[in-house]
């Protein structure tokens, strides 16, 4: 007979059996999303305080570690908020540990980041991770640490403190991995200059293994409002959910619970929502019984009176800062941009962002460039899968004068406390109803403003043509004429030309 083994495995011992699901597929995704992972962190450690992001990467060839591979020492510098002394060794070193599970716009989603990056390192290395970190305070805390894979804690090989002269806040990060830079090269390098379109007010420097120095400039210093925390929607809310609130909650009756724990639920709301879902309002929250619980968040589905979400939670970028990223970075001849209304998906907020870029330093593909972003997040893999990429797909461009050999770039970027992505890689978004609807009208809008341009630009091409013929041939009329009418002088036909491009100009 055989005998069946049961046991339990820790959340980074998942991870290190199966780190594709994290995007660590082979060695040149392993680079590239190691990067991509600590960048965000830092970005965000910035955006924290509302500073203009200054993050360093440098990434520097240690040795070869097979045909495919080599070894490299990542180096991740930024100017952030930096991380509480008790935080510093959980935060890279426990998987599922981070100050991203709010109910807020983030551009971490799983609590993996950092930690998976540094995990990754440890089982291709068997190296420690240096951090260095501070609050601004008067110490800058250091550790060497490991993970211990099998109990997901950190093991800290050396701790110490300095002095903080010149009282320097933010957080450094560096380790070794064994990656692919020569074939994740393309992607890294579009990453960071994406990256510095959608966030136009960071500074990114990164220094590559062949000392190259690539710099990514801040166009300005303006930053979009910070997103505020903000409370679970009851269209969003599911049993589990509504569970947790009962359990930990001080309200005695549920008029009270409805109004405290829910968004946008007032004194008017919740009474009409309970006379509708037949509960008493004096009802404690702590009294309801299991299947009560069950209908209560079915009627929550159905009830219709609840408000919709406000935008506080997110921060889009705006349409003024996209247009300064997108003219920093690309340089087109005309941009369009559009930000949408928010709207909500299964109670939870988003807000999109669509623009155009014509011409300038845009390439001629044959097809359209596709930039996609997610709460600032470039998503450069598995675009075919991506709802923006249908969407772009299915509209007839033609309509708007607008052909695929034209240099044109289109810009989506969706913000949501919770972007609706396919897989934990983050690559792409699913094709909810509600997005899909808020990007196909945004393509539409900005595809009109860019059908306005080229309609001016094909007049005035063929006013100045008209001009051009006249420029020619009149001072011909005019000599012919002054034979025929057996004159010397010829007339003025100068004032007649300016009078022409006059009209063609106010036209």
């Amino acid at each position: 007979m055989v005998t069946q083994t049961f046991e339990e495995i820790s959340p980074a011992d998942f991870f290190y059996r199966n780190r594709d699901i994290a995007g660590f597929t082979n060695p040149s995704r392993a680079i590239f999303a190691s990067i991509r992972e600590l960048v965000e962190n830092s970005l965000d450690a910035a955006e924290y305080v509302m500073i203009p992001p200054d993050v360093y990467v440098r990434l520097s060839y240690v040795g070869e570690a097979s045909p495919e591979s080599a070894i490299y020492k990542l180096r991740v510098m930024d100017n952030g908020s930096g991380i509480p002394p008790q935080h510093i060794p959980s935060a890279f070193g426990q998987v599922l540990f981070g100050s991203k599970y709010k109910l807020k716009q983030t551009r971490g989603t799983f609590g993996l980041g950092g930690t998976m990056s540094v995990l990754y390192g440890q089982i291709t290395t068997h190296q420690p991770a240096f951090i260095a970190s501070s609050t601004g305070i008067s110490k800058i805390y250091m550790y060497k640490i490991m993970i211990d894979i099998q109990k997901n804690r950190p093991l800290i090989l050396d701790r110490k403190i300095i002095l903080n002269k010149e009282r320097w806040r933010g957080t450094v990060i560096e380790y070794s991995l064994e990656g692919d830079y020569i074939r994740a090269m393309p992607k890294i390098l579009e990453y960071l200059k994406q990256t510095a379109l959608v966030n136009p007010y960071a500074n990114i420097t990164f220094v590559d293994p062949r000392g190259r120095l690539y710099k990514f400039m801040r166009a300005t210093t303006k930053m979009p409002p910070a997103p505020q925390e903000t409370l679970p929607h009851p269209y969003g809310v599911d049993v589990e959910t509504l569970q947790r609130l009962i359990r930990f909650t001080r309200c005695n009756t549920m008029q009270e619970f409805m109004k405290t724990h829910f968004h946008r639920v007032g004194e008017l709301t919740a009474s009409k929502f309970l006379t509708f879902a037949e509960i008493p309002a004096s009802k404690s929250p702590k009294k309801l019984k299991r299947e009560e619980i069950v209908r209560l968040v079915q009627n929550m589905k159905r009830f219709k009176e609840f408000l919709p979400p406000d935008a506080s939670c997110l921060s889009p970028l705006g349409e003024e800062l996209l247009r300064t990223g997108i003219l920093k970075e690309l340089k087109p001849e005309f941009t369009a941009v559009r930000q949408r209304k928010p709207s909500t998906y299964s109670g939870h907020p988003f807000i999109v962002e669509v623009a155009i870029a014509y011409g300038g330093n845009i390439p001629q593909k044959g097809d359209f460039i596709l930039y996609r972003f997610a709460n600032r997040i470039p998503l450069l893999y598995d675009e075919a899968s991506d709802v923006s990429f249908r969407i772009m797909k299915g509209i007839n461009w033609r309509r708007y004068k607008i052909s695929p050999d034209m240099p044109i770039a289109i810009l989506v970027h969706i913000c949501s406390t919770k972007v609706p992505y396919k897989t934990v890689g983050k690559e792409f978004i699913a094709d909810r109803p509600e997005v899909k609807r808020e990007i196909l009208n945004g393509m539409r809008e900005v595809a009109r403003d860019l059908q306005h341009f080229l309609s001016r630009q094909e007049h005035v091409e063929r006013e100045r043509k008209r001009l051009g013929v006249f420029s020619k041939y009149l001072p011909k009329i005019a000599q012919f004429a002054t034979k025929l009418a057996g004159r010397q002088e010829p007339p003025d036909i100068k004032k007649l030309l300016d009078k022409v491009k006059t009209i063609e100009e106010n036209e």
